[in-house]
């Protein structure tokens, strides 16, 4: 690792890892050479990434404090607010002075090339300086520290005997047994220098998918890691899942499948399954999502959450998930300058904050993938305030013992969105009971918004107005600024200097 940070930044070919591979196989076999080399290569992209995203988050801060700071204290400058009073200024002159301090060092970093990496990880190495607020002895954390940083790992290979050769693990037995390298050939108890363990593996986690793939001798690869709490050793086993032709959301309609549309809050997930048409079926549908505790508990109850979801899915033959691509990345960075102030901006950065939506999209991406599901993300906009609009009171009349939230209203109206189909319904179509409702008789099953610069709404063709006239064309006024309401699809509007009218998709 030292070496290759050394090296610094360069292209592939000129990162000299041959050279170096060639020099750990003299004291090592080439499979453990290659993969020391492979994990060192990884982890110094990891770090110039990090400083990268690092360099961009400072920049983003920077640039939000230096845009308030140039309006006076109390004012409003645009959409650019100033600070509260001359305090908060002043502090907020504080910490550009930090930030610009610290995007100083991460570009000089980065410039050089060579990231900050300590193997064995930088929060345990810290704790040797003072073990006893980390409840460690020094025995402790020496038995701690090198087991971090000990490394024993071997890359699969398909067609070696059991998927690996230099560790393989023997399915009919649990024997384990090990390719030694040239300074330790003497102490090999088996024939070609390998060495067999005393004790034997067992796999509980996807033992089937192991066992497919080692008796089919394909690529696997094993990580041994040792627990010194416990005094025990580890053997992980990994493999790369095989590339899949996902369905397209037409696909999935045109084959006729559901999907389940859910909404992410908070404190609970809201799903409502859809038929191929569009159309909410059964009752709403509530997973509770309690995420309080340590880390460890919020990351089981997020995976028991998507478990549910996944057997909700499987009992009503769904062939996807419909999500929303929620991403508070850029907003939680920048914190209350972006996310509003006072009481009320608080209470939103609380909730927000509380909404796993990175954790959530990668275990549901996986998990699903392995259950057989399409995970298939939408954009978010509106998906709340339309889905409330249009659909919560039609779905409340359906449901008459069931409470329908305004969230799973929203689960409609994110499933709708990945099927492909429209949102909002157009008020005033022909009811069921004509004879009972007032209703205007028109084609349209969407509502097209009243474009701006206008006296009255487009008429269409074979729509009853007042005086029992009947308009013979779609409409008879120029609409120069359309309203950009329809972010599903929108409307076209014809050249205005031509005798056209706005296009509400109907033929004449």
């Amino acid at each position: 690792m030292a070496r290759r940070v050394e090296i610094g930044k360069v292209r592939v070919k000129d990162n000299q890892r041959t050279e170096r591979k060639r020099e750990l196989t003299k004291h090592a076999s080439s499979r453990m050479a290659g993969a020391m080399t492979r994990a060192s290569e990884d982890q110094y992209q990891l770090s110039l990434r990090c400083l990268y995203d690092e360099a961009s988050s400072l920049r983003r801060a920077i640039r939000t404090i230096t845009r308030r700071l140039a309006v006076a204290c109390g004012t409003k400058k645009g959409k650019v607010r100033g600070y509260k009073d001359q305090a908060e200024r002043f502090q907020k002159q504080r910490r550009l002075q930090v930030l610009k301090a610290r995007l100083t060092a991460v570009d000089a970093r980065i410039a050089s090339g060579r990231p900050s990496i300590v193997v064995g990880g930088r929060r345990l190495a810290k704790a040797r300086h003072n073990p006893a607020d980390a409840h460690l002895t020094e025995a402790e954390w020496r038995a701690r520290w090198d087991a971090e940083r000990l490394f024993l790992t071997a890359d699969g290979e398909s067609g070696a005997p059991f998927g690996n050769h230099t560790i393989c693990v023997d399915p009919n037995d649990g024997s384990v047994t090990i390719v030694l390298p040239e300074p330790l050939r003497h102490l090999a108890n088996m024939p070609r220098g390998r060495y067999r363990l005393g004790g034997t593996v067992a796999f509980s986690h996807r033992r089937d998918e192991w066992l497919d793939r080692v008796t089919a001798n394909r690529a696997v690869r094993y990580d041994f890691a040792y627990e010194p709490s416990r005094g025990r050793w580890y053997l992980d086993a990994s493999w790369g899942a095989d590339r899949a032709v996902l369905p397209t959301p037409g696909e999935i309609r045109d084959f006729g499948e559901r999907t389940i549309g859910i909404d992410l809050n908070a404190d609970h997930l809201a799903a409502y399954v859809l038929d191929p048409h569009g159309n909410p079926i059964g009752q709403p549908h509530t997973i509770p999502l309690d995420l309080v505790g340590p880390a460890s508990q919020r990351d089981g109850r997020l995976r028991d959450a998507i478990s549910q979801l996944i057997t909700l899915a499987r009992q009503h033959d769904c062939a996807g998930i419909v999500v929303e691509n929620l991403n508070f990345d850029d907003a939680r960075a920048t914190g209350r300058e972006r996310m509003g102030r006072g009481g009320r901006g608080k209470k939103f950065r609380k909730t927000v904050a509380g909404i796993p939506t990175a954790r959530f999209r990668e275990r549901l991406r996986g998990m699903a993938f392995h259950a057989g599901l399409v995970v298939i993300a939408v954009d978010p906009a509106y998906t709340s305030i339309w889905g409330e609009r249009y659909w919560k009171t039609p779905l409340q009349q359906t449901n008459k013992k069931t409470t329908v939230t305004r969230h799973h209203s929203a689960a409609v109206a994110i499933g709708r969105r990945g099927l492909g189909h429209r949102i909002r319904r157009r008020p005033g179509v022909t009811p069921a009971h004509q004879r009972m409702s007032a209703g205007r008789a028109t084609g349209q099953t969407v509502f097209v918004p009243r474009p701006r610069g206008t006296a009255s709404p487009p008429r269409t063709a074979s729509a009853p107005v007042r005086g029992g006239k009947t308009r013979q064309c779609q409409g008879d006024q120029l609409a120069l600024f359309p309203d950009p309401e329809d972010r599903s699809r929108g409307h076209r509007i014809n050249d205005p200097v031509s005798h056209g009218s706005a296009n509400t998709g109907q033929s004449r």
